[in-house]
């Protein structure tokens, strides 16, 4: 090789190597439900274990509780203590998302239009949070772990008309957002088999997913299996919402769930966690060049903490 192509050549792989390790790894995020999340405001020693445990995981997002849990409302009444938390937790390098939705609230009746009112106070809540806050200690996002399924009234005949009204508040909460003029996304926890779902709404039939992706700036996808490959995979739960993500220029966090689960291939709970990172690179590998993948959320955080810390007495 001539001496100019041979250098050209050692300064291309120079390049690709750099390139490569430059790469920044997927993100990853934890979903913090009611308890601990009011543990972290409230507790500056739990706020630091937190931090240590997510940061020694490259967990770089909260998914933090933003609502009333056992009779208080932190988020309206001691503002002041998610100022200081989220102002710590950006100072560390994570982004903190509002969480909202809670088994506590039944808030899976939200979608209900008897329930319209307490479903836009949810979000207004946050929305005033921030408009009222610091630039440093303001939500990055919110999540909305909204899910009709759980309702009593969820059946094959009655599914799309709950759809639908989960399909007319999340277009009200778009809406709020829209009006307050701020830029947080915005984005539910969907289950992978909505794309199964057809659903009339505003004369257009389409999978319940799609109209999801179309409303809101990204989706987490509750992609609960413990494997990445195959027909009942990670990689083909996840399939469609990618590809329609990528079509209109949506983002898909990809769910995981690690809590106890009575059917095991929905969790990683009776796997270790060299199996979590090993099917998670795997689905890095299938989705990982699409600008519409955007990392991984894991459920949940005190799960997280008790399945790690078990493994590590073995």
């Amino acid at each position: 090789m001539k001496p100019v192509l041979r250098a050209l050549a050692a300064f291309t792989l120079m390049l690709l190597a750099f390139g490569a390790a430059a790469a920044p790894p997927p993100s990853r995020a934890v979903w913090t439900w009611e308890r601990d999340s009011y543990a972290m405001l409230e507790s500056p020693a739990a706020a630091e274990a937190a931090f240590d445990f997510l940061r020694s995981k490259r967990v770089d997002t909260i998914y933090m509780y933003a609502d009333a849990f056992e009779g208080r409302n932190l988020v309206a009444d001691q503002p002041q203590r998610y100022r200081t938390f989220i102002a710590q937790a950006h100072a560390r390098g994570f982004r903190v998302y509002a969480l909202l939705g809670s088994a506590y609230l039944h808030t899976e009746r939200y979608i209900l239009p008897g329930q319209r009112k307490e479903a836009a106070a949810m979000l207004k809540r946050v929305l005033d949070y921030n408009a009222g806050a610091a630039a440093e200690a303001r939500f990055d996002g919110a999540n909305l772990d909204i899910e009709p399924h759980l309702l009593d009234e969820w059946n094959d005949t009655n599914r799309e008309n709950l759809l639908r009204d989960f399909l007319d508040v999340s277009a009200a909460w778009m809406a709020m957002k829209k009006e307050s003029g701020q830029t947080l996304a915005i984005g539910p926890a969907m289950p992978f088999w909505f794309d199964g779902i057809p659903v009339a709404w505003h004369g257009r039939t389409r999978p319940a997913s799609e109209h999801f992706a179309d409303l809101y700036d990204y989706v987490a996808l509750m992609d609960y299996r413990d494997h990445a490959d195959g027909r009942d995979g990670i990689i083909a739960h996840a399939a469609k919402e990618m590809a329609y993500a990528e079509e209109i220029g949506k983002q898909v966090v990809i769910g995981l769930e690690l809590t106890p689960n009575e059917l095991k291939k929905v969790t990683f709970h009776h796997r270790h966690e060299a199996d979590l990172e090993r099917e998670m690179a795997a689905t890095e590998e299938a989705y990982g060049k699409s600008r519409a993948f955007a990392g991984f959320a894991l459920h949940h955080y005190r799960g997280y903490r008790e399945w790690a810390e078990k493994q590590r007495r073995k």
